[in-house]
C-alpha cells in the first residue's frame, strides 16, 4: 500500500488547478498550445508520476495494472495531469487503466533519449508516436529527452540527433512536442536551437539542488522562470520538475550542491509555497513527485534520488 508522506491536507487547494495556461503563437502559425482540460477548466497542477514500487525498475519487474490503479486513485482527486519518463514498459498499461477505468487524468508521454543508444531511442520515439496517436483523449503532449542536453547531465546526447527525434514526433502526431532540460540549458545561448522546434519549454528548476533555503526556495523559482522566459519570449513554459526531498544521506555526493535541511515539514513547506504561487501565476507545472522511487541511484537508503516523493 501507498502511504502519505505528507503532515497536511492535499485537498485544501482543490481539483486540477485553475487560470489559464500560458499560450503564444508562433510567427508561422503551426504552434501547438499546451491547454489540457478538466471539467470544463484548464489544468494548472500535474504531478510526475514513476509508478515503480520496491522490487521494480525501469527494464526490471513492472508493476501491474492493479497497483497503477492504485496509484492513479491516490492521485486523481488531486492533480488533472501526470508526466511519465518513458515510451515503453509500464507506460501504456498507465493509459490503458486510465481508459478502461475512466480515470479523469491527463497523461505527458516522455521518450527517452540516451548517448550511443540509437536502437532503443529510436523504439522510444516509435513508441510515443503510437501511444499518442492511439489514446489522443489522454496524451496532452509528448516531451522528447530529459536532461539531455544540460552540462552536467549523466545522459547528454548530440544536439542534432535530439532535433531530429523531435521532428519525427511531431510529423506523426497532433499533440504538442517538447523536450525537458534544466534552467542551465534553457538559459544558454545554444539552447535557442532546440527551443526553435518546440511547442513550449518544459523546464526544471530545484531551488533545493542550487544550494537556496526555505526561505528563499519559490523566490528563486518564480525569478529563474521569468529570467527562461525572457531568454525565449515567444514560447510557453510549462514546469516540468520542481521539489523538495525528505532525505539525504549525509555523507553523499549531494551535499556538495544541497544545503537546506530535508525532511516531511521542509517538503510540506515547499509544496504548499510553490502551489499558491503557481495557482496565483498561473504556471502550468508538473511537481516532481508523486511517490518515492527506491530503485534510483545506489544501495544508500537514504540517498537523495530515492526521496523526492510525496508518498511513500
Amino acid at each position: 500500500m501507498r502511504a502519505s508522506l505528507l503532515l497536511w491536507s492535499l485537498a485544501a487547494f482543490g481539483l486540477g488547478g485553475c487560470g489559464a495556461p500560458q499560450q503564444a503563437i508562433a510567427k508561422d502559425g503551426t504552434q501547438r498550445a499546451f491547454a489540457p482540460m478538466r471539467d470544463g477548466k484548464p489544468i494548472v497542477e500535474g504531478i510526475s508520476y514513476g509508478p515503480f514500487r520496491e522490487g521494480q525498475a525501469p527494464g526490471g519487474p513492472q508493476p501491474s495494472a492493479a497497483q497503477i490503479l492504485e496509484d492513479l486513485k491516490i492521485l486523481t482527486p488531486r492533480w488533472g495531469m501526470i508526466r511519465v519518463y518513458s515510451s515503453r514498459g509500464a507506460t501504456e498499461t498507465i493509459l490503458k487503466v486510465i481508459k478502461d477505468n475512466a480515470i479523469p487524468i491527463k497523461v505527458m508521454v516522455g521518450a527517452w533519449i540516451a548517448p550511443k543508444k540509437p536502437a532503443a531511442n529510436a523504439a522510444e520515439v516509435a513508441g510515443a508516436i503510437k501511444l499518442a496517436n492511439a489514446y489522443p483523449d489522454i496524451v496532452i503532449a509528448v516531451s522528447v529527452g530529459n536532461e539531455s542536453q544540460v552540462d552536467w547531465s549523466a545522459h547528454r546526447s548530440s544536439m542534432e540527433k535530439l532535433i531530429e527525434h523531435i521532428k519525427t514526433v511531431r510529423k506523426a502526431i497532433k499533440q504538442p512536442v517538447t523536450t525537458a532540460d534544466d534552467y542551465n540549458f534553457w538559459n544558454k545561448p545554444r539552447s535557442k536551437a532546440v527551443a526553435a522546434e518546440v511547442d513550449f519549454l518544459l523546464l526544471h528548476a530545484y531551488a533545493m539542488w542550487n544550494g537556496k533555503s526555505l526561505d528563499e526556495a519559490v523566490k528563486w523559482t518564480a525569478d529563474t522562470v521569468a529570467a527562461i522566459h525572457k531568454h525565449h519570449p515567444s514560447l510557453p513554459i510549462v514546469m516540468g520538475e520542481t521539489g523538495w526531498a525528505t532525505k539525504l544521506n549525509p555523507k553523499g555526493n549531494e551535499r556538495k550542491h544541497i544545503k537546506a535541511p530535508a525532511g516531511e515539514a521542509e517538503q510540506a513547506r515547499f509544496h504548499r509555497e510553490f502551489t499558491a504561487w503557481a495557482l496565483k501565476a498561473k504556471q502550468p507545472h508538473f511537481y516532481f513527485e508523486a511517490f518515492d522511487e527506491p530503485w534510483k541511484g545506489s544501495d544508500n537508503p537514504d540517498e537523495v534520488e530515492k526521496h523526492w516523493g510525496l508518498y511513500s
